[in-house]
């Protein structure tokens, strides 16, 4: 792994800090996992020291870390940076303006413009889709769509946004995302949306505008959500939420109703335990 190291390190012309850098990085076992093909195809970006494929579209003004490896026919806008240890995958389009952390995996993907996509964030992979066959055993469906990511979005650390299986995957514009946040497969979030810490969305579920979700809060799978809803923190949806408003509990109801419950339960748990 050394040798695969110097050689990639001489054929991109980096100098003696770069390697040591690059061997910090973990970057020889990256390279030869990620990048596969000939290594002549991949060349070193003059902003940054990053590598990059011959067939990748990047800006003059776009930053590239050193470690950071830009694939095939992937498309960088204008004044992008993009932090070390960060896979941008083949065909992937990164808008101008957006800031890229470090370890942060993007496939089959678009990135808006202006957007913040936080350390270790992964973007585009399979989504958790599968079958049992004839024989009983589990089979994994086809996860052929992309992830869209609107303008002004923030994506937290350790995020994960699965790609679509029947439609894309859609986070919209201006919508924040705290770190530890499972977005699943199909999911289409509207705009100007706020996902709080360990929020986690099932497959295929529909979320308007302005919607806020408290922290550990959890969605169904194709569960709808209108506009103009706020969940408190560990709700949990079970079903359709139609009209806009505050909403709390496990099944989530309406908030007024929510704050009945645990005060009845209050006062019965202190009748029972005197």
């Amino acid at each position: 792994m050394a040798l695969l190291l110097r050689r990639v390190a001489a054929a991109l012309g980096c100098t003696p800090h770069q390697v040591r850098v690059l061997s910090q990085l973990g970057f020889g076992a990256c390279y030869s996992s990620i990048v596969g093909s000939d290594s002549s195809d991949f060349q070193s970006w003059p902003n940054g020291g990053g590598c990059f494929h011959k067939s990748a579209s990047i800006d003059p003004t776009a930053f590239v870390e050193i470690g950071a490896v830009v694939h095939s026919k992937a498309a960088v806008g204008e004044h992008v940076c993009i932090g070390s240890g960060a896979v941008i995958g083949p065909g992937v389009s990164v808008g101008q303006s957006t800031k890229i952390g470090y370890n942060v995996s993007l496939s089959n993907c678009t990135i808006g413009d202006s957007c913040i996509i936080h350390n270790g964030a992964c973007i585009g992979q399979d989504g958790f889709g599968f079958m049992v066959d004839e024989h009983g055993k589990m089979l994994k469906k086809p996860q052929m769509m992309n992830a869209r990511i609107g303008n002004c979005v923030e994506i937290g650390a350790n995020t994960c946004i699965d790609r679509g299986s029947w439609r894309d995957t859609v986070v919209g514009d201006h919508s924040k995302i705290d770190n530890l946040v499972q977005i699943g497969h199909n999911v289409v979030i509207g705009e100007n949306c706020m996902l709080c810490g360990q929020v986690g969305i099932a497959g295929s579920v529909t979320v308007g505008d302005y919607v806020t979700m408290g922290g550990r809060v959890a969605v169904r799978d194709h569960i709808s959500i209108v506009s103009k809803v706020r969940l408190a923190a560990t709700s949990c949806v079970t079903r359709d939420i139609k009209e806009a408003g505050d909403y709390g509990g496990f099944p989530a109801v309406p908030i007024r109703e929510w704050r009945r419950q645990v005060v009845i339960h209050s006062r019965t748990t202190i009748k029972g335990n005197p």
